[in-house]
């Protein structure tokens, strides 16, 4: 049928006066611009009323994904593939008496179609990586490290596959081929390579997410997760300074991280304050009675005295406070401090609550609060914990204790002074 079109163009080119030896040469040109002609029109046609009609569609829609996918273009892309395959149907048939440019020219069409549809998969990967960080996917799943891989594979593939039709070879020959350079590539790309396969294990274990709160003091870093790749991961510390970590990097060596903390919803308060053991000493009644009355202790005085009694009962020369057991400033303090935490509305109740003593030092004896806070945002964090310990300090008058603190050269010279004026 092309052959019998030809003839009939080759013939009404001769009947205009053109000579028959170019007329074949015409009629094939002619033929050629009538397919891209063709192909123009396919895609002006599918552009102007589909792609547009979709678009139209979508921003007219509630939904945001679908705006996302049209920002990336994947329609647009999509629309490419028309001309392409109009071209590698038609132009074949009309070089059918030119075999040889027949071939390249449909080789290089079928190459360019790969290309395409690889280039359109690439925006819908993109789009797709968007959506999953607009809705938060990216904190539970590391999606851009699964789309840097597919876009990887989906390269290598297209790759063999254009050089396969370019060469007129089976793909299986390609990928025979592959086991030679394994050797070569592995010395020269070890890094990258390193990278890559790390990439994949922090992405299949889910051991960085985006978002997530990281320490690693061999590189510096100390802040939020902002990028995570297959080579690399982006960290914004604290003081807003990037540090950029190998991704081999966070499989080999010892980082931590505190999505831990982030998930469950409590923060934790681990610090001591030191009492000067010089100040620790028992309670006398009046002081007994005296913090009978604060609320905190109106539960466990009149319960631990009674006990203490019970215990005493039979022990003589009771006066004397070696025998028996006997009420002490220390203790009932961290009683109080027991029950203050708990009561505290923003400490988690769910979790870890303890006041306890740790073992003396030369600074004094550690009462160390070991509870987690329910906000776990850095800045209410910190306030929160400064207030339960400007809390701490000024009730230690009230329990007759002093904090520890070393002589500066103010108590020094105060020392000093008074040593004169005796």
């Amino acid at each position: 049928m092309n052959t019998e079109f030809r003839v009939e163009v080759a013939s009404w080119l001769t009947q205009l006066g053109i000579d028959s030896q170019p007329t074949d040469g015409v009629a094939t040109s002619v033929l050629i611009f009538a397919c891209l002609l063709i192909a123009g029109i396919g895609y002006y046609i599918t552009h102007r009323f589909v792609v547009h009609g979709l678009n139209a569609v979508i921003r007219r829609s509630s939904v945001t994904w679908d705006d996302i996918f049209m920002r990336f273009n994947v329609l647009e892309r999509l629309a490419l593939l028309v001309p392409v395959v109009l071209l590698d149907v038609f132009i074949p048939i009309v070089l059918t008496s030119h075999e040889f440019a027949s071939v390249i020219i449909d080789r290089l069409l079928s190459s360019l179609l790969v290309v395409f549809i690889i280039r359109a998969i690439y925006s819908a990967l993109n789009a797709g990586d968007e959506i999953a960080d607009v809705n938060h996917v990216n904190r539970r799943l590391p999606v851009k490290s699964f789309v840097q891989l597919t876009k990887l594979f989906l390269f290598f593939i297209g790759l063999v596959v254009v050089f396969s039709i370019l060469a007129d070879q089976s793909p299986i020959y390609f990928f025979s081929g592959l086991g030679v350079a394994t050797g070569f590539m592995m010395l020269v790309f070890r890094d990258t390579i390193l990278g890559f396969v790390a990439g994949i294990q922090l992405a299949a274990n889910r051991m960085v997410s985006k978002g997530d709160w990281i320490q690693m003091d061999k590189y510096a870093a100390d802040g939020a997760v902002e990028d995570v790749t297959l080579t690399t991961v982006k960290v914004r510390n604290w003081d807003n300074t990037i540090t950029m970590i190998p991704a081999y990097a966070l499989v080999s060596d010892a980082f931590k991280n505190w999505r831990g903390m982030s998930e469950s919803g409590g923060r934790r308060i681990k610090r001591s304050v030191n009492i000067d053991v010089n100040s620790i000493k028992f309670l006398t009644d009046e002081e007994r009675i005296r913090l009978g009355k604060v609320n905190y202790l109106k539960e466990y005085l009149p319960q631990i005295f009674s006990e203490i009694s019970a215990a005493n009962a039979n022990i003589s020369d009771i006066d004397m406070k070696v025998n028996g057991r006997h009420l002490t400033n220390i203790g009932t303090f961290r009683a109080y401090l027991q029950e203050y935490l708990r009561r505290h509305d923003k400490i988690h109740k769910d979790m870890t609550l303890m006041v306890r003593q740790l073992a003396p030092t030369t600074e004094g004896l550690p009462i160390e609060l070991y509870i987690f806070t329910n906000d776990i945002r850095w800045t209410y964090y910190e306030g929160i914990q400064a207030d339960i310990f400007d809390h701490v300090f000024a009730v230690l008058p009230e329990f007759g204790l002093r904090a520890f603190q070393t002589p500066t050269g103010n108590d020094i010279r105060s020392i000093k002074q008074y040593c004169e004026q005796q």
